[in-house]
């Protein structure tokens, strides 16, 4: 397995559109975290009120989420 250094573009891209379709169908917000973990990403709240998609086990950002899209 390879860590991911170079943020790309169209990895981001496509992380966000499972976020965005998971999202629709969980039903809360840790089902929805649930769901993301088994695709390999996880959410990460900042401490200033943002939100990153992140892979697991490697906890590497891809991208922050849209502000006020999933809160």
């Amino acid at each position: 397995m390879s860590v991911i250094i170079k943020n790309d573009a169209l990895i981001a891209d496509q992380a966000l559109q499972i976020v965005a379709r998971e999202r629709a169908v969980a039903l809360s917000d840790r089902e929805w975290k649930h769901r993301l973990a088994g695709y390999g990403y996880s959410i990460r709240d900042a401490s200033d009120g943002r939100r990153f998609v992140e892979t697991l086990p490697h906890r590497v950002a891809l991208c922050e989420l849209p502000s006020g899209l999933f809160n």
